[in-house]
């Protein structure tokens, strides 16, 4: 199949962006969306122009860094996947495909479809136990924690903190990454040491 991508071409954060025009031709439907654009970065680099910047880790619909906004969708058409397990079989041959960064202010882009994410971190960090001040680490069964809260845990850390709220919102609000890291991690005991300590 061959399909035209539009896709976000920005140098840094510093600089304006624009959309460029790129064909994608051969491809096989079942390719992931990143396994695609593997393919014109390689053409890119053999041509001798500069490649797509785009972030990857897993390529499991695990760790969220993928994020892409694929035709005004965060991550794309098919529901409940990252953009690594977006397939090109979700699309027609022929088709034009606009691939952008997610925007928000709290998103600013670093390279092409790289976003910062820090402001992540930083719930994370104000939420989860980060400091030496909860002394020597524990066994693994040392401490307990009761069936309920693990559960609420589990159903919590689904969240894989890929920003796809932030980005589907008009008001850019991360209010369910929030929610989900809160609750993760209020569930569980072993921050409970420095729980009050870090302002």
């Amino acid at each position: 199949m061959n399909v035209k991508l539009r896709v976000w071409r920005q140098a840094s954060t510093k600089v304006e962006g624009c959309f460029e025009e790129y064909e994608a031709r051969d491809l096989n439907p079942n390719m992931s969306f990143l396994e695609m654009l593997d393919v014109v970065n390689e053409d890119l680099t053999l041509s001798g122009k500069e490649p797509i910047a785009f972030e990857h880790d897993c390529r499991e619909g695990i760790c969220g860094s993928c994020s892409l906004m694929i035709d005004g969708e965060p991550h794309g058409p098919e529901n409940k996947v990252a953009s690594c397990q977006t397939y090109m079989r979700s699309f027609q041959d022929g088709d034009v495909i606009t691939v952008e960064p997610f925007r928000s202010r709290a998103f600013p882009v670093l390279r092409d479809l790289i976003i910062d994410r820090s402001s992540f971190d930083r719930i994370i960090q104000r939420g989860g136990f980060i400091s030496v001040s909860t002394g020597s680490a524990p066994d693994a069964n040392a401490i307990l924690v009761s069936k309920d809260s693990a559960d609420t845990a589990m159903d919590a850390a689904a969240c894989i903190g890929c920003g796809a709220c932030v980005a589907a919102c008009k008001n850019s609000s991360a209010m369910l990454f929030v929610s989900a890291k809160a609750a993760h991690l209020n569930s569980l005991p072993q921050g409970r040491t420095e729980k009050m300590s870090v302002s």
